[in-house]
C-alpha cells in the first residue's frame, strides 16, 4: 500500500507537491523557507500556475480550519502572503480571488486570533499595488466585517482591543485599496460611509473614555502604541484627506449623523474634536463645503433644544477658526443669514416658551437661560466668520446685518407713544451684538466707501434711543470702526492723564478720504455725541465710551477743522453740565463736566499750543482745589461726594471759550468758528421737515455772538437762541409732513402714469430753468480786474460803462503764452 501511495504522489501536479512540501510535519517548527523558495520560483517561473496554487491553498486552508489545527492555517497565510508580494503578473488577479476567499473565511471564523491573522494579511494585501485592474472585485463583506470588529464586546478588554483594532486596520486597508482606483466599489457610496465612519467615531470616543481614567504614566508609555483612539485618528484623517470634493458630503454626513443618534451636540468636547480632526484633515479649499453642511444640520435642527442648537453653533465657531479665509466660500451672505436666522429664532422661542408658539401640553419647555447661551455663541460665531473676511465683504456684511434690524421710522412702524416691544428690543440688541463682533478689528483705508450713509445713519438713530444698552453698543460699534491703530485700549479709562506721551499713540496724518468723511459725517457724530450726554440713564461706561470715542476722533480724523469742531463740542457739553432746563441728575452733570475736562485735556496737548494747555491746566489745577467733582477722579468712583447741587459753579473752575479762541487763533486757528458756540442740528431726526443750512445757522450764531463784549472773560450765553425758537424758525409743523407725503406721492404718481413726451418736456423746462439760474449766479460772482479793453472805473465803486467778462477779453498777442 506504501508503494502504491508513493506511486500516485508522484504522479500528482508538480504544484501541488511545492505546496504541499511548505507544510512541516509539525506545525510548531513553521514554514519551511526552503521548500518556499522553490515554490515562489515556481509561481515566478510559471505565472499562469498561480492562480491553481491559490486555489490549492484555499482548500488546504479550509480544510485546516474546519479540522482546527490552526498552525497550519497560520503557515498557509504565511506562504498567500509571500506569494502577493512576490508575484506582480497578470494571472494575480485569479491568484486574489483565492486570497480572499480565504481572508474572508478566517473573518468569518469566531476565533479572535483567526480574525485578527486574516485582518493583518488584508492590510499586506491593501499596501500592494497591482498593475493590471479588476473589474469585478467586491469588498462589501470586508467593509461590513471591519465595521463589526470596530464594535466587539468581546469579554476579554486586551482581546477586545486587538480585535477592534484588526477591524481599524482592516478598513483602512480598504480605503487605500479602493479609494484611488476608479475601477475598483465606489467606497464614498452612502452604503459604506454609513458603515465605515460611525466604526471610526465609536472608536475615537472609547478612547475618550478611555484617557479619562488616566492610566499610571508607565502604562500609558507601554499601551501608547496600541492605542485605539490614536489609530483611529489616524486612519479618519487619511479618509478625509483622501476625499475629493464631490465625497466631502458623503464623508460629513455620517458623521452628523451618529453625533444627532448618540446625543454628542450636548457635551460639545467630542463633536468640536470630531470637527477639529475633519477642518485640519481634508483639503483647504473644500472647508466651505464642510460649512455649508453644518449650516444646513443647524437648520434641521432649528426645533431641537438649545443645547444641540448650541453644541453645532460651537462646532460652527472652531470650524471657522479653522477654516480661516476659505470657510465662508462664495455664499457669503447666506452664511450669516443662517446665523442670523437661528438667532431671531432663539429670540422668539425665549419670548413665547415654547417652539410653535403654542403652550399646548406636551409641547417642550423653553429654558430661556439656554437660549441666552446660544445667542452669545451665535453671535461669538458671526464675528469668527467675519474676522476671516477681507474688508470689502465684512463691509457687505455690516450692511447685510444692519438690514435685518428693526430700526424706528425705516423699517419699523410704531403707534405714536408706543413702546417698542420687547421681541423687538431684544432682536435689536442681539444684531447691534452681532454688529459689534463683525467691527472688532475691522480696518479700511477709505471709511467713505466702508461706511456708506445706508450703514451709518440707521446706527446713529440708534444712539438717540431711550435704552442705555443699545446706546452702548452703538458707541462700541463706532470705536471699533474708526480706530485703525489700536489706540482704543490706551482710552479705556476716563482720567486727567499730565502727559500723554505715556500713552504711546499711534497718530497718522488725515488722510484726504479721511478728511471728506469728516466733513460729510463729522457734524453728525458731534451732534449724537452731544445728545447722548443728555440722556439721564447714561453710567460711567457710557461716559467712558463717549471719552474713548472723542480721543479716537481726534487721533485718527482729526484735520485742524475737526479739532476746532471737537473743541466746541467739547465747551457746549459744559454749557449742557451748567444748564437746568435739561432736568439732569447732579451726577449726570458732573459727570458730563469731567468728561468735558478729560478731553480738553486730551486735545491741549495733542494740538501742542502752550497758552492753549496753560489755561486748560489751570482750570484743571483750581477744580481739583475747588471741586474735585468736576473732574473723572472725583465723580467716577463707587460712592463719589457730590454736591447737592451745582447752581452757584465759580469762573474760576470754568473752561472760557473766549480764552481758548483767542490762544488758538494766534497759532493759526480759525477764530471766528472757536468763537461760535457748537448748536446741535435737531432737525436731523425729522427727514421730512425743510430746514435751514449750516451757513445759515452759523452766520446767525456768529452774529449773535459778535453782539457781545470781546472785553469779557465770561461768556454771556446767547439766550435768544434756544431750541424752541430755532425749531420754530426751522420747522413749519402745520401740516409740513402731510404736504410732504402728498407732493411725493403726486411726483410718483406723475412719472408712473403720464406720457414720455410730458416727462421729456418737464426735465427740459428744469434743465432750462437751472441754466437760467446758473447764468445769474456767474453774471453776480464774476468780479474781473480792470480790463485792458480800456473800461475805466470811476471812485466809490461806480463804472463808467460796463465791464467785458474775463472769459470774453481778448489780449494782446504778447500777453498770451
Amino acid at each position: 500500500m506504501t508503494g502504491v501511495c508513493g506511486c500516485c504522489g508522484a504522479l500528482r501536479p508538480r504544484y501541488k507537491r511545492l505546496v504541499d512540501n511548505i507544510f512541516p510535519e509539525d506545525p510548531e517548527d513553521g514554514l519551511v523557507k526552503a521548500n518556499m523558495e522553490k515554490l515562489t520560483f515556481y509561481a515566478l517561473s510559471a505565472p499562469e500556475k498561480l492562480d491553481r496554487i491559490g486555489a490549492y491553498l484555499s482548500e488546504r486552508l479550509s480544510r485546516d480550519v474546519a479540522r482546527h489545527r490552526y498552525g497550519y492555517v497560520c503557515i498557509a497565510m504565511e506562504a498567500l502572503d509571500q506569494l502577493l508580494m512576490a508575484c506582480h503578473c497578470q494571472s494575480i488577479n485569479l491568484f486574489v480571488e483565492s486570497f480572499l476567499k480565504m481572508v474572508r473565511k478566517l473573518l468569518e471564523s469566531d476565533k479572535p486570533n483567526l480574525q485578527i491573522l486574516g485582518t493583518n494579511s488584508f492590510v499586506k494585501f491593501a499596501n500592494i499595488e497591482e498593475d493590471t485592474p479588476s473589474y469585478h472585485r467586491s469588498y462589501d463583506f470586508f467593509v461590513s466585517r471591519f465595521s463589526e470588529m470596530c464594535h466587539s464586546n468581546y469579554e476579554d478588554p486586551d482581546i477586545r482591543t486587538k480585535i477592534r483594532m484588526a477591524g481599524i486596520k482592516g478598513l483602512q486597508g480598504v480605503v487605500r485599496k479602493t479609494v484611488n482606483d476608479e475601477l475598483q466599489a465606489n467606497i464614498w457610496d452612502p452604503q459604506h460611509m454609513d458603515k465605515i465612519v460611525p466604526s471610526l467615531l465609536f472608536n475615537l470616543q472609547s478612547g475618550e473614555r478611555t484617557e479619562s481614567r488616566s492610566p499610571s504614566p508607565l502604562q500609558a508609555s507601554e499601551k501608547e502604541k496600541e492605542s485605539p483612539a490614536e489609530l483611529t485618528e489616524r486612519c479618519f484623517r487619511e479618509l478625509l484627506g483622501r476625499a475629493a470634493y464631490g465625497n466631502i458630503k458623503n464623508a460629513v454626513s455620517p458623521v452628523l449623523m451618529h453625533l444627532d443618534n448618540h446625543s454628542l451636540w450636548e457635551g460639545k468636547t467630542f463633536a468640536v474634536r470630531c470637527f477639529k480632526i475633519i477642518m485640519y484633515s481634508i483639503q483647504s479649499q473644500h472647508s466651505h463645503l464642510v460649512i455649508q453642511q453644518l449650516l444646513g444640520h443647524l437648520d434641521a435642527n432649528s426645533k431641537n433644544s438649545a443645547k444641540v442648537r448650541a453644541g453645532i453653533v460651537e462646532v460652527l465657531l472652531e470650524a471657522a477658526a479653522i477654516a480661516a479665509s476659505g470657510s465662508v466660500g462664495p455664499t457669503v451672505l447666506e452664511v450669516f443669514n443662517t446665523l442670523l436666522r437661528q438667532l431671531r429664532l432663539s429670540v422668539d422661542y425665549e419670548l413665547t416658551g415654547s417652539y410653535d408658539g403654542s403652550t399646548n401640553i406636551g409641547t417642550k419647555i423653553i429654558k430661556a437661560h439656554e437660549e441666552r447661551q446660544l445667542q452669545e455663541a451665535v453671535i461669538r460665531t458671526i464675528g469668527s466668520f467675519a474676522n476671516t473676511l477681507p474688508t470689502y465683504q465684512r463691509s457687505e456684511v455690516m450692511l447685510f446685518i444692519m438690514g435685518k434690524i428693526p430700526v424706528p421710522g425705516v423699517n419699523l412702524t410704531l403707534p405714536p407713544n408706543e413702546p417698542v416691544p420687547q421681541g423687538t428690543r431684544m432682536i435689536q440688541i442681539m444684531l447691534l451684538k452681532s454688529l459689534v463682533q463683525v467691527t472688532t478689528g475691522f480696518q479700511t483705508t477709505n471709511m467713505l466707501t466702508a461706511l456708506p450713509d445706508t450703514f451709518l445713519d440707521p446706527l446713529l438713530s440708534f444712539s438717540l434711543i431711550n435704552h442705555s444698552e443699545v446706546r452702548l453698543l452703538v458707541l462700541q460699534i463706532l470705536l471699533s470702526l474708526i480706530d485703525r491703530h489700536d489706540n482704543r485700549p490706551k482710552f479705556s479709562k476716563i482720567r486727567i492723564i499730565s502727559d500723554i506721551s505715556v500713552l504711546k499713540l499711534k497718530v497718522d496724518k488725515c488722510s484726504r478720504q479721511d478728511n471728506l468723511f469728516m466733513k460729510k459725517h463729522g457734524q453728525h457724530l458731534c451732534r449724537h455725541i452731544y445728545l447722548g450726554c443728555k440722556e439721564l440713564n447714561s453710567d460711567q461706561q457710557h461716559y467712558e465710551t463717549l471719552y474713548a470715542l472723542l480721543g479716537l476722533l481726534s487721533v485718527e480724523l482729526a484735520n485742524e477743522e475737526v479739532v476746532v469742531d471737537l473743541i466746541r463740542l467739547a465747551l457746549a457739553l459744559q454749557d449742557l453740565a451748567l444748564s437746568t432746563d435739561e432736568g439732569l441728575t447732579i451726577y449726570n452733570r458732573c459727570a458730563v463736566h469731567a468728561l468735558s475736562a478729560a478731553y480738553l485735556n486730551l486735545i491741549c496737548q495733542l494740538t501742542t499750543v502752550p497758552a492753549f494747555c496753560q489755561h486748560i491746566h489751570e482750570v484743571i489745577e483750581a477744580r481739583q482745589k475747588e471741586g474735585p467733582y468736576l473732574l473723572p477722579e472725583g465723580v467716577f468712583l463707587e460712592h463719589p461726594k457730590l454736591p447737592p447741587s451745582l447752581e452757584k459753579v465759580e469762573s474760576g473752575v470754568l473752561f472760557l471759550q473766549s480764552k481758548i479762541a483767542e490762544v488758538l487763533g494766534g497759532s493759526g486757528y480759525n477764530t471766528d468758528r472757536l468763537a461760535t458756540p457748537y448748536v446741535p442740528q435737531y432737525t436731523d431726526e425729522d427727514r421730512l421737515s425743510k430746514r435751514k443750512s449750516i451757513g445759515e445757522t452759523i452766520s446767525l450764531q456768529v452774529e449773535v455772538e459778535s453782539r457781545n463784549s470781546p472785553e469779557k472773560e465770561e461768556r454771556t450765553p446767547a439766550e435768544e437762541i434756544t431750541f424752541e425758537t430755532l425749531k420754530s424758525a426751522i420747522v413749519d409743523s402745520a401740516g409740513m409732513e402731510e404736504q410732504e407725503r402728498e407732493r411725493r406721492r403726486q411726483v410718483v404718481e406723475k412719472f408712473q402714469k403720464a406720457p414720455f413726451e410730458e416727462i421729456a418736456a418737464h426735465c427740459g423746462a428744469r434743465a432750462t430753468m437751472l441754466q437760467n439760474k446758473l447764468n445769474q449766479i456767474f453774471e453776480i460772482t464774476i468780479r474781473p480786474p480792470p480790463s485792458p479793453s480800456g473800461t475805466i472805473s470811476s471812485g466809490y465803486g461806480q463804472s463808467q460803462s460796463p465791464s467785458v467778462p474775463i472769459y470774453e477779453m481778448k489780449f494782446p498777442d504778447l500777453c498770451v503764452y
